[in-house]
């Protein structure tokens, strides 16, 4: 089991020791206590504040005195400009919020031993057991998709020895309902937040089955004494509909779910749940290898690795970010946040927000390859909110047609640029998210109805960047202005720029969609000839007097205040985009792994795990192994295997697991790379079920220099370039079939 299973000899005395489960909608931290049991609650509904319009009217009256001074090189003024009337009113957005804690006070007679709690990714339960006074307990949690619910389970393997007090709480406005003889709850609505009034009710509700022993109310609380085993089904909804509807029925919402599984047992929900879950996990296995420190602990494990790699820890991660994709990201919920969907804060790091300048985006790397597409439903959803949202932004901020997205939102769908100029002024997020999904597409063999539901989007994101381009004086090149390189400070005093690399890729990759998706569709009219005059006149990268790829338009990199920033969105040419290649720009490649020196590898957590899938996209196996390593160290990774930014952010996560497949498989529709990043730190192994672009699934296996065996099932009929070292060789595919690599070949 330990390929996929975090374990610990001990409880979890931190946030971030704790064990997530979840089920897209409801998430709860197990903290594996054995007195005293914590079930931090989250459901993904759950913001503060209410519908609300942030847009700022002197916005665009005051837009084009902004790019006067941009173009001046007076940039320090342009952002103390657009500081005081071009930034959104209010000036932040709102946090998801903790919904509230269950708490079991299980009474236990003698001493604890033989502890151990852990989480089986594959069945997706958390169990706790222990040893006391000859009693062996245990506890097992599950965050049920298949019932929409939480349940957990206590027993003992003695008769009678259930005996526990169960309450819950919230830091939440509200009051604990008076409990009944098998129920307790909570009613409450979410907090105000920069001036906008909390809009949402909500409710939580726990009910307790027993066998055997009894059960007495105790005001808010609810006693079980005596028992031979315990059921609680736990939910909380809120009043959210949509993010401009909050007029649900939180408590008609959870006495529907409570009354569907009414006489259910354990064992009957936890089937349920198991089968759900295994449908979307079962798809993919991963074999780097084993070490001993793979017997260890999970924290000692993590502790262990950078003294001695650990490749089945590589594994692992991948899995485990496949385990946290599935439990925060499920077709009819919310998209996974900058935390999933877990926080215990009320005021959580970023505001547990969407942070559309490289986080969200990250957070969806890994569902593709990973063979979990339907996970990527919410990030859909929430591009055609923001599209309408974003409409008005368009208008009023810029006098431009189509639909912007800044560098954040929120559950309401605020669009306006947010915190600050040097932060929030950059118009090209909905480009992003756009590029994101028409990848996603491309992923799954571009079907004509995800292309037809993806096109009035990617339309509308192209409308409003032909309406801002604006050319350069003395030039024919068309440049965003005001804009900026997240989140990065130029040596001139300021964020603010006009043109940054990353704008002139974003906008390639999003005309690039359109014209492809309007071929498709057999569209030509005159976006699509606005679209290709424009595209010839976006500036082509530059590379600086250090052979580095430009950050700027100028040549800046070498004089920038931060020349290890974080950020390295100039680099998206060659991770997630494919605009930068080795084999067809290797000038531009050469360019891109200069900058990556003189960035150097060491940052956030999230920021590690882009620079591993670059290192891969460079092909480099050793150098993204090394960074990877750095990843998987206690100062990047807490005991639960969560991404220490520090603080947790689960992009990290994603990018992190992301790139170990990256290293093993990558692709563009019409080529297969296999094992283009292979370290020598992992000689032999196994991947299954890996997606390509094009809808192709591949399995692979190697060991030492040979391939041992490759096998590629495509859901259509078509010719792939399969390359393999400098060995490349033209496969014919059929519909639903999967072709085998005939013999072992060397890999180099």
């Amino acid at each position: 089991m330990a390929d996929l299973e975090l374990w610990y000899d001990a409880p979890a005395r931190e946030w971030t020791e704790a064990l997530p489960i979840g089920n897209g909608r409801l998430g709860a931290m197990v903290f594996g206590g054995t007195a005293r049991e914590r079930l931090q609650l989250n459901e993904d509904t759950l913001w503060a504040g209410g519908p609300y319009s942030p847009q700022n009217q002197e916005a665009k009256p005051n837009l084009e005195a902004v790019r006067a001074l941009v173009f001046a090189g007076r940039y320090a003024e342009a952002e103390a400009l657009a500081d005081r009337h071009l930034m959104a009113r209010p000036l932040k957005q709102m946090p998801y919020q903790p919904a509230g804690d269950i708490w079991i006070e299980q009474q236990i007679a003698g001493n604890m031993s033989d502890y151990r709690r852990s989480l089986d990714l594959a069945r997706a339960v958390a169990a706790t057991t222990f040893l006391s006074g000859g009693v062996r307990y245990r506890r097992e949690v599950i965050a049920s998709a298949a019932d929409n619910l939480i349940v957990l389970r206590l027993l003992a393997d003695r008769p009678g020895q259930v005996t526990f007090t169960l309450s819950l709480a919230s830091d939440q406005p509200g009051s604990a309902d008076r409990a009944t003889a098998d129920t307790i709850g909570w009613r409450g609505r979410n907090r105000d937040a920069e001036g906008i009034a909390g809009r949402l009710t909500f409710a939580i509700r726990a009910k307790v089955r027993t066998t055997g022993g009894t059960t007495t109310p105790l005001d808010a609380m609810v006693r079980v004494e005596g028992a031979d085993e315990a059921t609680v089904v736990i939910d909380v909804a809120t009043s959210f509909r949509r993010y401009d509807d909050v007029a649900g029925d939180p408590d008609a919402a959870i006495s529907a779910r409570l009354a569907a599984v009414a006489g259910q047992s354990w064992q009957t929900l936890e089937t349920a749940h198991v089968s759900e879950h295994k449908r979307l996990f079962d798809r993919l296995a991963i074999d780097l290898g084993r070490s001993p420190s793979s017997e260890l602990p999970t924290d000692r494990r993590i502790a262990a690795n950078a003294a001695q790699p650990d490749p089945a820890l590589a594994a692992l991660y991948v899995q485990y970010g496949r385990y946290l994709m599935i439990s925060s990201s499920r077709p009819g919920t919310q998209p996974a946040n900058l935390q999933g969907i877990w926080n215990d804060q009320i005021d959580p790091p970023w505001g547990s927000k969407y942070t559309t300048n490289i986080n969200l985006q990250m957070n969806y790397w890994l569902p593709d390859p990973a063979n979990l597409a339907e996970c990527v439903e919410p990030l859909l959803r929430l591009a055609e909110e923001v599209s309408i949202t974003g409409a008005q932004t368009a208008r009023v901020h810029y006098g431009a047609r189509g639909w912007v997205l800044h560098h954040n939102t929120d559950l309401w769908r605020a669009t306006a640029p947010i915190d600050g100029a040097k932060w929030g002024l950059w118009p090209t997020g909905g480009a992003w998210l756009c590029a994101h999904l028409w990848d996603h597409a491309t992923f799954g063999g571009r079907p004509d109805g995800l292309v037809r539901r993806l096109y009035p989007l990617i339309a509308g994101a192209a409308r409003f960047i032909l309406d801002i381009l604006v050319p350069v004086p003395g030039t024919g090149e068309l440049v965003t202005n005001p804009s900026l390189s997240p989140e990065n400070v130029h040596p001139y005093g300021a964020s603010i720029c006009a043109g940054p690399t990353m704008d002139n890729q974003l906008i390639r990759d999003l005309f690039e969609a359109l014209l492809a998706a309007a071929t498709q569709l057999g569209i030509e009219d005159e976006l699509t000839a606005a679209v290709r005059d424009a595209r010839s006149r976006l500036p082509a990268g530059r590379i600086g007097k250090a052979g580095q790829l430009q950050e700027w338009l100028e040549d800046w990199d070498m004089q920038a205040p931060e020349i290890d920033h974080r950020h390295v969105s100039h680099l998206y040419g060659l991770y997630p985009s494919r605009q930068i290649d080795v084999d067809r720009t290797p000038e531009l490649a050469a360019a891109a792994r200069r900058s990556l020196e003189i960035r150097g590898d060491n940052a956030t957590g999230w920021g590690i795990g882009w620079r591993i899938n670059l290192w891969a996209r460079l092909r480099d196996g050793d150098h993204a192994h090394e960074v990877l390593g750095m990843l998987l160290t206690p100062e990047r990774t807490y005991p639960n295997l969560f991404d220490a930014h520090p603080p947790f952010q689960i992009d990290g996560n994603f990018g992190g697991a992301a790139a170990i497949l990256e290293m093993l498989v990558q692709s563009d529709g019409e080529r297969v790379h296999l094992l283009p990043a292979l370290p020598t730190a992992w000689p032999s192994g196994s991947v299954s079920g890996v997606r390509a672009r094009g809808a192709m699934e591949i399995g692979l296996s190697w060991d030492g220099g040979f391939l041992l065996t490759a096998s590629i099932r495509s859901e259509s009929a078509r010719n792939v370039r399969l390359l393999l070292g400098r060995n490349e060789r033209i496969v014919r595919l059929h519909a639903g079939e999967a072709w085998s690599l005939p013999e072992p070949i060397r890999r180099d």
